[in-house]
């Protein structure tokens, strides 16, 4: 259990780092694009620590399962949102890296809370 609390605080805090990552990537974006993509990539950014720390704090393995399939929704649409804006010639590109040390950690943890339900 103590491997399941280290881990949920470091992907916590490794998706606030990619969300702040986010918000200066798209500082740049042109000023058409704030209700846009802009702010589509930014709430999908907040979305991934945000359903992290709800399901952390629901008390059920069950729901917090659920939050963190929400969060790697949120990640995998970041990534897509991303890619448009750097096709779109918004950004020249970001740091993919970032992304997929999340979803690593995310994995990780789900991982580790549906073995915490098999052996009760």
């Amino acid at each position: 259990m103590e491997v399941m609390m280290a881990n949920k605080l470091v992907v916590k805090e490794l998706s606030i780092d990619l969300c702040v990552y986010v918000y200066e990537l798209t500082k740049a974006f042109p000023p058409d694009e704030r209700y846009g993509l802009r702010g589509q990539i930014r709430r999908c950014a907040v979305s991934v620590p945000s359903n992290i720390a709800e399901g952390a704090n629901r008390h059920s393995i069950p729901e917090f399962l659920r939050f963190l399939y929400i969060a790697k929704g949120s990640l995998a649409e970041l990534d897509t949102q991303l890619t448009i804006a750097v096709r779109l010639g918004y950004i020249p590109e970001y740091e993919n890296a970032l992304i997929s040390r999340v979803l690593i950690l995310i994995n990780a943890l789900i991982k580790a809370l549906k073995g915490s339900t098999n052996n009760q």
